[in-house]
């Protein structure tokens, strides 16, 4: 199918109102069954809305296979300010570590997350589960059948990433060469 640049651009504007009416990341494939166009057409029109948002207070995020329009980060105290919201507090340390165990371990279980830690961890979860990080996405197979969890969408907004592939390599060396100056093994 052929489609010339004034219909491009009645179909990037319906991008933009799907993306800014459902207030969340939309999948490449519902986007293109809704536009009833092929998905590189799709992935083309959303670069040339993250190009028409330059400059502006809004952009368009890619999260893996998703997309969503939001505002700027620079303009947070403003928008704060307008809604009248609070700031939020930010992640204990208990919760950073359960939250990058998963990160890196996905799909993790409670009782992994424990272990590494060597804490019990059931309240960090839950405050990841409750902010949207995590998520329960299966069970187990094994006596118990525990919750996996692993990371959201909403998790690779939070920390500006589009995949978890962007996620920095853990230093596994470094933490070597600390427990050996230490006087350890």
């Amino acid at each position: 199918m052929i489609i010339n640049e004034q219909q491009l651009e009645t179909e990037k504007r319906a991008l933009e109102a799907i993306l800014f009416a459902a207030g969340g990341a939309v999948s490449l494939e519902k986007l293109s069954e809704t536009l009833g166009l092929d998905i590189d057409t799709v992935n083309r029109l959303c670069d040339a809305l993250a190009a028409d948002c330059e400059g502006r207070g809004i952009q368009l995020l890619s999260l893996g296979d998703r997309r969503q329009l939001c505002t700027r980060e620079e303009f947070e105290p403003y928008i704060k300010n307008a809604l009248g919201v609070r700031a939020a507090g930010g992640l204990s340390q208990s919760a950073l570590e359960a939250l990058a165990i998963i990160a890196y371990n996905q799909p993790a279980t409670r009782v992994f997350v424990e272990q590494v830690r060597g804490v019990d961890s059931a309240y960090a979860i839950t405050t990841l589960l409750e902010r949207g990080l995590i998520e329960c996405v299966g069970k187990l197979d094994v006596p118990g059948r525990p919750n996996l969890y692993a990371t959201t969408t909403n998790f690779l907004r939070c920390f500006g990433i589009s995949s978890l592939d962007e996620m920095p390599k853990p230093d596994i060396t470094g933490s070597a060469d600390a427990v050996e100056k230490d006087g350890g093994v």
